[in-house]
């Protein structure tokens, strides 16, 4: 039995994704699945990926995973992380793709005319770096992470709830974005854990030990 799935549809290294989760849980079974009997077999999903939406929807469809990312999404603890986020919502700007539909909310891009700071410099896209997200709904997921801890980004997209209530926590570059959702079951990120050392590690140590409520 695969403890956490995480999910390989050939868009990006899955490797340190699934190293640190062996990290924080070295007596679970950690398994990177294209097998779409395993991910809905196992006790929980992290569903991360890189690249474009197109190309990741495609992707998802032609290995037929579709199916498995929806229902494991609607009945166990499971992770977004980056593109995994996104891919939950319904469109993107991004080659004006379809998402899962699995929540209801647009993709979007960042505004290059908006994109100034305080001090009128230009801000670059993709934003990369690290950043701080401030938490917006206490959850378990944030379990011993402190408000406006840093994390690590590398997006030019960004996912707009329709509701926002889902909104877990924000980033500002320059204005607030959503940097996490929560839904039930559901948590996703638009930063990398596995690339945020210490509070990276935490947060996927939370989702090991998440019932899936919050």
């Amino acid at each position: 039995m695969i403890d956490i799935a995480v999910v390989d549809y050939g868009m990006g290294n899955l490797r340190s994704v699934s190293k640190a989760l062996e990290h924080v849980a070295p007596n679970k079974n950690v398994a990177v699945t294209s097998s779409a009997k395993e991910i809905l077999d196992a006790e929980r999903v992290v569903f991360p990926g890189q690249g474009a939406m197109p190309d990741c929807m495609r992707e998802l469809e032609s290995r037929g995973l579709r199916d498995a990312i929806v229902q494991s999404a609607a009945s166990k603890p499971f992770l977004g992380i980056c593109i995994g986020l996104q891919l939950l919502f319904q469109h993107s700007e991004e080659g004006d793709a379809n998402g899962l539909g699995i929540l209801a909310g647009k993709v979007k891009r960042f505004a290059s005319d908006a994109m100034y700071d305080a001090e009128g410099s230009k801000l670059k896209v993709p934003h990369m770096g690290w950043n701080q997200v401030y938490q917006k709904q206490d959850h378990p997921m944030w379990k011993d992470i402190p408000d406006g801890e840093r994390f690590y980004y590398v997006h030019s997209y960004y996912v707009q709830p329709d509701d926002e209530s889902l909104v877990a926590g924000v980033t500002e570059y320059p204005k607030a974005f959503t940097g996490a959702i929560a839904h039930n079951n559901i948590f996703a990120v638009q930063f990398h854990p596995e690339k945020s050392q210490h509070a990276g590690l935490q947060l996927l140590s939370n989702f090991v030990q998440w019932n899936g409520k919050s």
